[in-house]
């Protein structure tokens, strides 16, 4: 029986890029990405609302791939909904290339120009053809990929979630072996490093998952990092049957192998985990480095730290015992007369002033006729009212 052995989940602001416009969502064995467009944050919503749609995981069936064109489905009439009744959503898209393992293969679901590739022994395979206007040509026998790599067009897409109330989805399932190597990702890593440097990277057995995984978007932002970079790992093995089933079952109750995580780049998002011998999801340490987000290592003895956190929770503070026969008191209310006071002038200068004031005012604004007090005789105009208030 085969399982994700390990993953790693990382995104970056690249160089030029002022927010984060991609998502994505890990919890294994499902891996989602999506790359927002649409300027003024409207891609970051739509991307947003993309991976959000998977949080649920897969509705129950016998096929996996219905089910990931399904929710993709779901998430564009959900975009297309809102881009229509919000004027500053207007316009708005994104890309969704889901991976899922089911049984002994992976099946992909797929829109847009965002990637899946597939590392087997030493052949980097892609799974996924780009729906873009380069990629089109490409497939039309019309432009060769060195050629597309360099087009002014090469950032046109064909097929976005948002555009329209349906969309065609691409799904496919691909038999997988035990030591396969998946990559999920974001244009901003296929746009800055081309694929026979991403398979130099890729193959280099002797460096961890997370090693690769950071390797990848530094090559991407030394490259130029034009757009924001988001990189999904994850690799497969065979377990016994016995091993299988309580590892799934100890997974089914875990949540430290569940992230999230829609546009916020002012710091990198990344974690890589692993199994444990009995299936639950165990952080690398390094994953914490720089103030960032990862998954959190689980001990029976200190507890579980909750997705996105620290780990560095202090200990629970410890109330000191009360001497035999005495009750804890409830704590005193301090008196409140001044406040009450306070509290009275407040409400005199809040209510009653401006009543007086207005009334003050009022009374300039009236006249009357009446005689002269100095003889008693001169019909006079006055100005207010012919009483005091």
């Amino acid at each position: 029986m085969l399982r994700i052995a390990e993953h790693f989940h990382d995104s970056d602001l690249g160089r030029q890029r002022r927010g984060n416009e991609d998502s994505f969502y890990v919890r294994a064995p499902l891996f989602v990405v999506a790359d927002g467009m649409g300027g003024a944050q409207a891609g970051e919503v739509a991307s947003a609302i993309a991976v959000q749609q998977f949080e649920g995981g897969l509705p129950d069936g016998d096929d996996p791939g219905a089910a990931l064109a399904a929710l993709i489905q779901a998430a564009n009439l959900r975009i297309f909904e809102q881009a229509r009744s919000e004027s500053e959503h207007a316009g708005m898209g994104t890309t969704t290339t889901a991976a899922y393992l089911a049984g002994d293969a992976v099946v992909i679901a797929h829109v847009g120009d965002s990637r899946c590739y597939l590392l087997r022994d030493d052949d980097l395979l892609r799974l996924t053809r780009d729906h873009s206007l380069v990629g089109e040509l490409v497939a039309r026998g019309k432009l060769t990929e060195e050629q597309a790599e360099s087009h002014p067009q090469r950032s046109v897409i064909t097929r976005a979630l948002g555009a329209y109330p349906d969309v065609e989805v691409d799904v496919e399932a691909f038999p997988v072996r035990s030591g396969d190597l998946f990559l999920l990702c974001s244009d901003g890593l296929t746009s800055m490093v081309h694929e026979p440097q991403l398979k130099l990277l890729l193959a280099d057995r002797e460096r961890s998952l997370e090693r690769i995984g950071r390797d990848l978007i530094a090559a991407a932002n030394d490259a130029g990092g034009r757009d924001n970079i988001t990189v999904i790992l994850f690799r497969i093995e065979a377990v016994d049957d016995r091993r299988a089933v309580a590892a799934k079952a100890d997974d089914s109750a875990q949540t430290a192998e569940y992230d999230t995580f829609a546009g916020e780049a002012a710091e990198p998002r990344q974690g890589v985990s692993k199994p444990s011998a009995t299936g639950a999801a165990v952080a690398d340490p390094e994953a914490r480095r720089h103030g960032t987000v990862a998954l959190q290592a689980l001990d029976p003895d200190d507890g579980r730290a909750a997705p996105g956190g620290t780990g560095d929770s202090p200990p629970p503070r410890r109330t000191a015992p009360l001497p035999a026969g005495r009750e804890r008191e409830p704590p005193r209310v301090k008196r409140r007369s001044r406040l009450r006071s306070g509290g009275a002038l407040l409400l005199f200068l809040a209510v009653l002033l401006p009543l007086v004031i207005g009334a003050w005012l009022a009374t300039r604004a009236v006249y009357f006729i009446g005689t002269d007090p100095a003889d008693g005789r001169t019909v006079t105009i006055f100005r207010g009212l012919p009483y005091e208030l």
